[in-house]
């Protein structure tokens, strides 16, 4: 198995299969003094993969990854939107890498 684009390619039965899975960067503004807090917790969210303190607009860019749209919707949704402290977010959803 190797990781190609956004997913996983492998082979089965001498047929090439692709599994993508999207990823997506959440940038994230957080109550004044609360970005440390927000960054331990969401480390502790399944499908965040990394979350860093920033400067700028936004306080926090966490990169999520995920086994499906579905998934992926609801970990910003239910997870990361409803993080106590966490003002707004911005999703943007990868379509390539380089």
């Amino acid at each position: 198995m190797s990781e190609s684009f956004l997913g996983i390619k492998f082979m089965i039965d001498n047929y090439e299969v692709i599994v993508f899975m999207p990823i997506a960067f959440v940038l994230i503004n957080t109550e004044i003094g609360s970005e440390s807090e927000v960054v331990k917790a969401l480390k502790d969210v399944e499908g965040v993969d990394e979350a860093y303190s920033v400067y700028g607009v936004y306080d926090i860019i966490a990169k999520v990854k995920a086994d499906s749209m579905d998934k992926l919707k609801d970990i910003v949704t239910w997870r990361i939107r409803r993080l106590n402290k966490v003002r707004s977010t911005l999703t943007m959803i990868v379509i390539e890498t380089g």
